[in-house]
């Protein structure tokens, strides 16, 4: 199976190809977020998150603490559905959420997008695992991940894809998450991040499985521990 980095990359070239000028674009904005740093305050390994509780894709509230007590919570931030690449990334995590399960941990996705628009009925069934609206950006916004999105990537959504964020974020126009992924353990507390302020790179789900991996051992070495 071709990783997602692979995938992602190959979405890269596809645009590049048919609209050069944008991706040429995209690369200076994102050249100019690493010269500020943008997400450079992201929550730390080490760091406890912020509880929040935020809607379901069914409108139904989620709250961070009720999963941790159950185990791990990997949290990936995500711009919306619009987005091709973010579908390339919950596509190949739902591919190997079993084994997330099988690990004891709980993946949750968060974009701003509201609950009623940010998946299809038939996107909703298809994923096993928690959808949730962050409206106004307020949970990346604790967590650091929140961007100020420039204009030439607000006006590219306007004109060739006839997007509008206020629209499909309910009033939210200028604001999304950068994309990125914490594994949280029990204690909410971060074990792993994934923080990349070019949206066309995301976290590969080898790496996350490999972590949670090391909790669960981790944990089973504690749990000896205890009873010897």
């Amino acid at each position: 199976m071709t990783n997602l980095k692979n995938q992602t990359q190959a979405q890269v070239e596809k645009t590049r190809s048919v609209k050069p000028e944008f991706m040429k674009a995209i690369d200076d904005v994102i050249a100019d977020a690493r010269k500020f740093e943008q997400g450079g305050n992201a929550i730390a390994v080490g760091e406890e998150v912020p509880d929040f509780t935020l809607p379901n894709a069914k409108g139904e509230g989620v709250l961070l603490s009720q999963l941790l007590g159950s185990g791990p919570v990997i949290i990936t931030f995500y711009r919306g559905s619009w987005c091709p690449y973010c579908n390339l990334q919950l596509r190949a995590m739902q591919s190997r959420l079993d084994e997330i399960h099988a690990l004891g941990a709980e993946l949750v996705a968060i974009s701003p997008e509201i609950p009623d628009e940010s998946l299809t009925k038939t996107e909703i069934d298809g994923m096993s695992f928690p959808v949730l609206s962050d409206q106004d950006a307020k949970v990346a916004e604790k967590f650091g991940v929140a961007w100020e999105v420039p204009d030439v990537i607000l006006e590219h959504m306007r004109k060739d894809r006839n997007l509008d964020l206020a629209d499909i974020n309910n009033g939210n126009g200028s604001t999304l998450p950068i994309p990125a992924t914490f594994i949280i353990d029990r204690d909410g507390v971060v074990q792993w991040r994934f923080v990349e302020v070019d949206y066309r790179v995301r976290a590969e789900p080898d790496d996350i499985i490999e972590v949670l991996s090391r909790l669960d051992l981790k944990e089973a070495n504690l749990l000896l521990d205890i009873l010897s």
